[in-house]
């Protein structure tokens, strides 16, 4: 187990947890809500043992975490201006946001349907990770449905040697999870209610909410879920939305 709770000491934990990544393997890491575990976006057979760790199928593939606005570009395509005015308003921070995904990238998150939910942690030491490694897929560090893991005992007691390092940042703030917009249809439609409320995303851009999910609904989001949440539903995305790959 490595030690982030001390920003002087990190190198040498997040080399560790960048050559994990790197060999394919799987890292428990600390975000600005609960603990996730993360693996290389575009190595399959990483995504697909992220998975197994979680007892989760590819109906429920996980979200992606991003180190810096800038890589909307490179992992989404058709980005409405009113989803790129909420990043510029919420990243980083509890803004989870589905977009239609680059169709030339050489990935395999699971069942997609061709979408990807980006989020940038607001977590110095998981952004210090992405900014080494890129995008990495991220759920909730936890078996699902169980409680996602606010420390990192938590989360190795649910998953044990199928992570190769786990990062120590001590306990997670917990929380209300992201806000999920869907912005892959003609109007940007808010899929959960979370940290950001319809009234501050409004006050940005035009924003539906036709049917919020409560952010206490049973959901499987990337380090996104309340302590003591039950959590099932894909990748921090109710079932219903379109695609899957959802913070």
């Amino acid at each position: 187990m490595r030690s982030v709770s001390d920003p002087n000491t990190w190198g040498p934990s997040i080399d560790e947890a960048v050559n994990a990544i790197g060999r394919g393997g799987l890292v428990v890491l600390p975000t600005d809500t609960v603990y996730g575990i993360g693996a290389d976006a575009f190595d399959a057979d990483a995504v697909a043992a992220l998975l197994a760790a979680k007892g989760r199928g590819r109906q429920m593939p996980p979200p992606v975490l991003v180190p810096d606005a800038r890589t909307l570009d490179g992992l989404a395509t058709a980005v409405p201006d009113g989803a790129r005015a909420l990043v510029e308003a919420f990243w980083p921070g509890g803004l989870t946001v589905i977009l239609q995904a680059q169709p030339s990238l050489a990935w395999d998150l699971g069942e997609t349907r061709g979408t990807v939910a980006l989020r940038m942690p607001d977590h110095e030491a998981a952004l210090a990770l992405l900014r080494r490694t890129g995008p990495l897929a991220v759920s909730s560090a936890n078996a699902t449905g169980h409680p996602a893991a606010l420390d990192v005992d938590a989360a190795r007691a649910q998953l044990g040697d199928a992570v190769a390092v786990y990062l120590d940042g001590g306990t997670a703030p917990g929380g209300v999870a992201s806000t999920i917009v869907d912005a892959t249809g003609p109007t940007l439609r808010v899929v959960r209610a979370g940290a950001i409320s319809l009234e501050a995303l409004q006050a940005v851009t035009a924003v539906e909410d036709p049917e919020a999910v409560p952010a206490d609904a049973p959901v499987d989001a990337p380090a996104d879920t309340p302590a003591g949440t039950p959590v099932d539903a894909p990748a921090d995305v109710p079932e219903s939305r379109p695609g899957a790959n959802g913070g």
